[in-house]
């Protein structure tokens, strides 16, 4: 029996603990900090996630076996590393890379390069810092518009514009390269327009083999059609009835194959999840970017499909045993939508008290939570995901949108196209 440790606080969390709690070899379920959410069936710990000590104190006060890093920020800054080195980690997985395996996603620039080293379809790019405009300029000049301007660094899934034309792109490099992200900023990836359909891949690898999850499609864009500025993520669709059998052996051999080739002959001890963010041009798989976790909505809508012990699959690879692992994936179609604060991705407001009706059949995943006075009020800008499962895209979203009307809290919104685009390739 296994005692099981979930860090982070979000909807992506929340379905994570919520399918751990569903294992036979289940002993204990903790979150560290969790939500309003996880605690009707895991015991939440407050905690920052940037103190690393705390974690350790956890892990062994609490005789963690498996640990599941959800964020970003802490596989970035090194948590697995620091674990580690103090001997913490001994005889407990830990789902995620070390430091020098989480630069796929810590820094644009080395993935990008990763990819051309090792031979992975991605876009055309070069990478920019301050004092180096006139270079960055010409470069520009050598791509069509739209342009693609990322951020080097973590930015929170923000840290992405793109220019319509040569003047609108040289006046965001200028304020990127001045600030607008932060240090995420410093430098600036700059990449050629790849146009196709957008789509994301996961897989769960121990560093040899390697477990294929449901595909899914993220909508990054605060309006609907895909209009307004880039956020975290409004809503996600599982599976994506283009990512048929052909495309994901085409992703599987040009992807994902070298990806672990590469990691493993660069010397770096990957286990964990891999997200590939994929465009799917003219039936070819490009990589647009790596994550070292799972993505966020993406997870609502691919963990509900998952009938195999997920549990079961973290433990086998921490024992370098996942070729021996199948999972059992639903044939069914999900559909999540995202309820935000207003203002979202901008300034918002927090601490506004979510009503809730009983009769909701849908999930209902908590991403910016917090309990105040005995009720559940807001505490970010992604506020609550409603999963639905469904055997088509039109049934399921019609249950997701027929549940998540019957949750308000003041300032509400949320986009309500989710999957409209992938009903119309459909009927094409």
């Amino acid at each position: 029996m296994k005692r099981v440790l979930v860090a982070g606080s979000g909807g992506r969390e929340h379905a994570l603990a919520l399918s751990l709690s569903k294992s036979p070899i289940l002993d204990k379920l903790y979150c560290a900090p969790g939500n309003p959410g996880t605690s009707p069936f895991a015991e939440n710990i407050q905690v920052d996630l940037k103190d690393f000590d705390a974690f350790a104190r956890i892990i062994a006060e609490k005789e963690i076996n498996v640990v599941v890093i959800g964020p970003e920020n802490p596989l970035v800054d090194g948590l697995k590393d620091y674990l580690e080195e103090r001997g913490i980690l001994e005889n407990v997985v830990f789902v995620g890379p070390g430091k020098e395996g989480a630069k796929l996603e810590g820094s644009k620039e080395f993935a990008k390069e990763f990819m051309s080293r090792w031979s992975i379809p991605t876009a055309r790019f070069k990478t920019f810092e301050a004092g180096e405009e006139a270079e960055a300029k010409i470069f520009l000049k050598s791509l069509n518009p739209p342009y693609v301007l990322k951020a080097d660094g973590l930015a929170a899934g923000k840290g992405v514009v793109i220019p319509e034309d040569y003047d609108s792109a040289v006046r965001e490099l200028g304020e990127m390269l001045g600030g607008k992200f932060g240090s995420a900023g410093k430098r600036v990836v700059i990449e050629e327009f790849l146009t196709g359909i957008e789509l994301s891949v996961f897989v769960l690898t121990d560093g040899k083999d390697y477990m294929l999850l449901p595909s899914a499609k993220d909508y990054k864009r605060i309006g609907e059609g895909d209009s307004g500025l880039n956020t975290g993520g409004m809503g996600a669709v599982s599976p994506l009835p283009f990512a048929d059998e052909l495309f994901m052996k085409k992703v599987e051999d040009r992807v994902i194959v070298p990806t672990l080739r590469g990691l493993g002959e660069e010397g770096i001890n990957y286990q964990g999840f891999i997200f590939f963010g994929l465009m799917n041009c003219n039936g070819d798989p490009y990589v647009i970017e790596y994550n070292v976790r799972m993505g966020d909505p993406e997870t609502e809508a691919v963990l509900p499909r998952v009938k195999s012990d997920l549990l079961a699959h973290f433990v086998a690879m921490g024992e370098g045993a996942l070729k021996e692992e199948r999972i059992a994936i639903s044939e069914n179609t999900s559909v999540a939508v995202v309820a935000v604060s207003a203002g979202y991705p901008e300034a918002y407001e927090s601490g506004i008290e979510i009503s809730v009706e009983d009769n909701i059949d849908s999930l209902v995943f908590h991403s910016g939570t917090a309990l105040k006075d005995g009720s559940v009020v807001t505490s970010g800008g992604r506020v609550l995901v409603v999963s639905a499962m469904g055997d088509s895209i039109d049934s399921a979203a019609k249950r997701a949108y027929t549940d998540i009307k019957k949750i308000s809290f003041n300032g509400m919104y949320y986009r309500g196209d989710i999957g409209e685009d992938i009903k119309r390739l459909l009927n094409q």
